[in-house]
């Protein structure tokens, strides 16, 4: 199956471009470089593990994406606190970032049971 197709994919890719915009004139150029991307680590990974033959190296960057994920989270309530980021668009954020990981579990769970 192509990334493409993945709704997960698609939905990180949307995050990812939003998050882009967001940042696109801060001058905190090293908070904006951590935080574009970890977003872009997200759908990245999607993308590379599908090209993969093997369950096994599906998983694997399927675990890779998902640490991308928990890893914008953080730097979401971060950038709350630090006033870069509205808190009504970091807990947006943060809700579409929780049903990424959730989709990422059942592919991960889809694709452990076909190579147990």
């Amino acid at each position: 199956m192509k990334c493409e197709k993945l709704d997960v994919w698609k939905r990180s890719c949307r995050l990812s471009v939003d998050i882009y915009k967001h940042f696109k004139s801060s001058r905190d150029f090293s908070f904006k470089d951590q935080i574009t991307r970890s977003a872009l680590s997200v759908p990245s990974n999607i993308a590379e593990g599908f090209e993969k033959d093997s369950s096994k190296e599906k998983i694997r960057y399927i675990e890779i994406s998902k640490g991308s994920a928990a890893e914008l989270i953080t730097q979401i309530y971060i950038g709350i606190e630090i006033n870069y980021i509205k808190k009504n668009t970091g807990l947006t954020w943060v809700k579409e970032l929780n049903e990424i990981l959730s989709m990422l579990s059942g592919l991960k769970n889809k694709h452990a049971s076909l190579n147990p």
